[in-house]
């Protein structure tokens, strides 16, 4: 798992005005670069290009990158105004994130930036005829990486807004967070199956401030209390809400409020989620645009369906934790973890589509097929399947009036879990 330093690495480099920055300082060093070269280059050459052919590109260069940047930047924003009006404000920090999207407006920015350098460099004198050159043929290359870029980006600019697009970024992102929290069930620390099971006596290590956990670095938590010979128990997870009057950890050892700040830095807090270290937030967003396409004023099953494919898919990329966990590798053995549920994960994909499609034949039997598809691909997930089918199908049952209609779900139910139905009894699950 990363630590806290690598995590802020990772969320830097994700930041458009970092890829910018880097652009910009390449342009400018690229610009510069002549001026060191110029020596290297005969003086024969430097009469085959015209006195005046490098001002002038760069000058259409200036002239055009700028308009091209501020055209690219509204296409941005309006592309996130539409994710966020018509699916969910959570999915554009995806978009905000694209790489293509990034490394365009990088690229146009950087192209500003060089041909003003280089047109200031022109006018002081420093190149001279043999700099004149290597500008030219630099200049030359970054015309071909602006045509390149712009023909991407014009490619990607037809997909950017579109529901599957945007549908795809997260289920990527929820996938990424689901495989690697199957892989390291309890962030590599020891296993904590309750909170129940903390030792009586352990101190309570209170949040600082209110926000939500985005990242925990275990390797820090684990080496603090190496040094101290104790033990700590995590008491939340990344995506749980905190605030001073709910603790984060316990310590086996008794220590001071000062002693405990290296704990405090190790957990990472802010104002949103977060996809990296939070499987259930990726499932959350799913549903949101689930919920956003059946409300009254979208009415728009189909999305509602398409979305229940994606979650079975991203379900049934989770790996139970077995009982026997002797098989698992503890790289910080002092640091006690508790793991996601498995009916977490389901409540937080099907309830909220269960709700807002209540009323909809078609969404309550795609949900019912999906949850049976689920019970069917992994055994350990039939027991939270069939719990999140019975819900639904109550639910339904309370708003779907018309009889022919409920007789039809009552059917499909039967076909899927009546079997387990009749060998558990009523009311058993």
């Amino acid at each position: 798992m990363l630590t806290k330093f690598g995590w802020k690495l990772l969320q830097l480099s994700r930041a458009l005005w970092m890829r910018t920055l880097a652009f910009a300082i390449l342009a400018v060093a690229t610009a510069l670069i002549a001026i060191a070269l110029k020596g290297f280059i005969p003086a024969s050459l430097s009469g085959l290009i015209g006195s005046e052919a490098v001002d002038k590109i760069l000058s259409i260069l200036a002239s055009s990158m700028l308009a091209v940047t501020t055209f690219s930047l509204s296409v941005m924003v309006t592309a996130h105004s539409s994710a966020a009006n018509s699916l969910t404000p959570r999915a554009t920090r995806l978009l905000i994130e694209d790489t293509t999207t990034q490394n365009a407006l990088a690229t146009f920015v950087g192209s500003f930036v060089y041909s003003l350098v280089g047109i200031i460099a022109l006018s002081t004198g420093v190149y001279g005829d043999e700099g004149r050159v290597i500008l030219f043929v630099v200049t030359i290359a970054v015309v071909v990486l602006i045509v390149g870029t712009i023909l991407l980006w014009i490619n990607h600019l037809a997909r950017l807004s579109r529901f599957s697009e945007i549908a795809d970024r997260v289920e990527s992102a929820a996938m990424a967070a689901i495989v690697r929290r199957s892989e390291h069930p309890w962030l590599d620390g020891q296993r904590l199956d309750s909170l129940d099971d903390i030792p009586e006596g352990c101190q309570a290590i209170y949040s600082s401030a209110t926000g939500y956990i985005q990242h925990i670095d275990v390797q820090a938590l684990n080496q603090w209390a190496d040094e101290r010979k104790a033990q700590l128990y995590i008491a939340c997870l990344p995506g749980s809400f905190v605030h001073p009057h709910r603790a984060l950890l316990y310590s086996s050892v008794q220590s001071s409020d000062d002693e405990f700040k290296p704990l405090h830095n190790a957990i990472t807090l802010g104002d949103t989620r977060s996809f990296d270290q939070d499987p259930r937030f990726g499932l959350l967003v799913m549903a949101e645009i689930a919920s956003r396409a059946l409300s009254p004023g979208i009415n728009d099953p189909g999305t509602a369906i398409e979305v229940l494919g994606r979650g079975v898919r991203l379900i049934s990329a989770w790996k139970v934790t077995p009982e026997d966990v002797s098989d698992y590798e503890i790289p910080y053995p002092r640091v006690w973890v508790p793991r996601v549920e498995l009916e977490e994960l389901f409540i937080d994909f099907f309830s909220p589509i269960a709700r807002d499609g209540a009323t909809m034949l078609e969404v309550q039997i795609r949900l019912q097929k999906s949850l049976g598809a689920l019970a069917a691909i992994d055994t350990h997930f039939h027991h939270a399947a069939l719990a999140a089918a019975r819900r639904a199908l109550a639910r339904a049952r309370s708003h779907i009036e018309f009889e022919p209609d409920q007789q039809a779900l009552d059917g499909v139910f039967e076909r899927l879990f009546g079997a387990t139905e009749q060998a558990a009894g009523p009311g058993n699950d």
